[in-house]
């Protein structure tokens, strides 16, 4: 359990203890109010490790976290992400 004052102090570590599939509860007076948690998959809704054990996908080779943000432009003059969002729906 976490008060309300440590929540606040350190929400990047209580963060990322949920990253890693921790519960949180978090406190007010010594009373239980909130849960922080990792997501929930909804079902029918596959993750990567799903679909990479069920051999519909290949793993990435790489793993980092660069900056994936700025569009990269295509020979037939069309914007890959928006090309990527057409085709994703």
């Amino acid at each position: 359990m976490l008060g309300i004052r440590e929540l606040r102090a350190d929400l990047a570590a209580a963060v990322r203890r949920a990253g890693t599939g921790q519960r949180v509860t978090i406190s007010i007076g010594g009373r239980p109010i909130a849960q922080l948690g990792p997501l929930e998959i909804e079902a029918g809704q596959s993750t990567m490790e799903d679909l990479v054990s069920a051999g519909l996908i290949v793993p990435p080779r790489r793993t980092d976290e660069g900056d994936h943000t700025s569009p990269v432009p295509i020979w037939s003059g069309t914007r890959l992400d928006r090309a990527l969002r057409e085709v994703r729906g």
